[in-house]
């Protein structure tokens, strides 16, 4: 996917002091994504398979296409509901140092200026938190909670 014509993407990039195959895995092993991201998932992320995502604190689920998988290297979804999917590409360069760089592309935002200007501000906040809680979860062993106190729950 080339983002360079596109403005309208959310772009959110992390150094993980972790080695590539493990950061992969951390995505697409809902087992650890849960530590960081949503609470639950129908499976493991597949090429070619959809799964669920939930996100129990705030009552929301998506269902998200996998559409590929390369193995350390990309993942590539779409996801949300008919008239709001976008698509998500991960990209995971290894790095030295048993590190890897990962960096979040969400592109595919409609509507007009003011509603394209909130959804890439909230998909990037959104996925900054979610690589700086990798980080601290994957580096530190420390479940940040970021996603889930995002929102006040009152």
């Amino acid at each position: 996917m080339s983002t360079t014509n596109n403005p309208f993407v959310a772009k959110a990039e992390m150094l993980i002091r972790k080695p590539v195959t493990e950061v992969f895995e951390a995505f697409v092993n809902p087992e650890i994504t849960s530590m960081f991201w949503f609470t639950k998932s129908s499976g493991r992320l597949e090429e070619g398979k959809e799964v669920t995502w939930t996100w129990e604190m705030y009552n929301v689920s998506v269902p998200v296409n996998v559409k590929s998988v390369v193995p350390n290297k990309t993942i590539l979804i779409s996801w949300g509901n008919y008239k709001e999917e976008t698509t998500v590409e991960w990209t995971f360069t290894e790095m030295k140092n048993n590190s890897t760089f990962v960096s979040i592309v969400n592109s595919g935002f409609k509507g007009d200026n003011e509603q394209l200007i909130a959804q890439i501000r909230d998909a990037t906040e959104g996925f900054t938190l979610v690589l700086a809680g990798l980080k601290a979860y994957l580096e530190h062993t420390i479940q940040l909670n970021l996603v889930g106190d995002r929102f006040s729950q009152e």
